[in-house]
């Protein structure tokens, strides 16, 4: 027994230790692994580690948003595209916007959002015929919300472009009347003024500076945008160059038209003003306004009246 028992602890001990030795061998050679490994890359050439080095967002972000846009493509029609373009125009081109990543957001958002539809109606537990009608209301509700965002940084613009346009119009006048070149007066106007109606006057003027005919310049301004003060002033230029007509005096008529429309806005403004304040004065002021005056009596009524 004793030699039996003293022959399986010599076995043990010398497994356990080609086991150890074992471990050991292989820890070190992964370990030499690693740093043969770590030692090739830094000795590899500069083409290999190039491509090694490639981000997060390049290998993963940039093939996933071009399979969103893929996606996209074959869903919208043919025209979309070039309406989705003429919105960026009409934004004043925002950075790091272009009609792929529109495209590609409109895809991600209806299927962020429309998961969320789902999520949420099957919290309700509502049934099959809601679950699909709100997954799909929000698959819609997302599919357009890069339009609505779009559109939105349209009209701001617009409406900075609006306010801004009679003063670029006179500073304009002025300048072509004291004896500046029209290139040069748009430069002028481009410099002295800021906000989307400067960036559109200095994009016209880099157009004409490239080579591009006046008219075909103010033409292309025109398209740009939909306010119709500006594609008016555009029109107006655009025949003045045709004609022949003095530029001097269709940018006089041109300013005081602007001045005149501008201050018609202001007057319809005006004229709204009581139809907004009525409903804010019927359920807010006047209940406010009755409470003041008509509580302190009701408080000294209420006495005299229970007796």
């Amino acid at each position: 027994m004793f030699l039996g028992l003293g022959a399986l602890l010599i076995f043990t001990g010398v497994l356990l230790a080609f086991s150890i030795i074992g471990v050991l061998t292989s820890e070190r050679r992964a370990v030499g692994r690693s740093v043969a490994a770590v030692q090739a890359i830094n000795s590899a050439p500069k083409e290999l580690t190039t491509e090694i080095d490639v981000s997060f967002t390049d290998r993963v972000i940039a093939p996933f948003s071009e399979r969103l846009v893929g996606i996209g493509r074959t869903m919208i029609r043919a025209d979309t595209a070039e309406k989705i373009r003429h919105r960026l125009d009409v934004a004043g081109n925002p950075p790091a916007w272009d009609v792929n990543r529109i495209i590609g957001t409109k895809v991600l958002a209806m299927a962020v959002v429309g998961v969320m539809g789902l999520l949420f109606m099957v919290s309700r537990e509502s049934s099959f015929a809601q679950v699909l009608l709100g997954t799909g209301a929000g698959g819609a509700f997302g599919y357009v919300l890069p339009n609505i965002l779009l559109r939105n940084a349209g009209t701001k613009r617009e409406e900075l472009m609006r306010n801004s346009l009679p003063d670029a119009i006179d500073l304009l006048t002025i300048s072509v009347e004291a004896g500046l070149g029209f290139d040069a007066a748009v430069s002028r106007v481009a410099k002295n003024t800021d906000g989307p109606l400067s960036q559109e006057f200095s994009r016209l003027l880099q157009e004409m500076q490239l080579g591009v005919g006046r008219a075909e310049a103010m033409r292309a301004m025109g398209e740009r945008t939909t306010l119709a003060e500006l594609r008016s002033f555009c029109l107006a230029m655009v025949q003045a160059d045709s004609l022949g007509i003095p530029i001097s005096r269709v940018l006089r008529i041109q300013s005081s038209e602007s001045r005149v429309k501008r201050r018609q806005r202001a007057e319809e403004k005006a004229q709204k003003v009581p139809v907004k304040i009525l409903f804010p004065l019927i359920f807010f002021i006047l209940p406010c306004l009755f409470i003041v005056i008509m509580g302190p009596v009701v408080l000294q009524l209420g006495p005299l009246l229970s007796r």
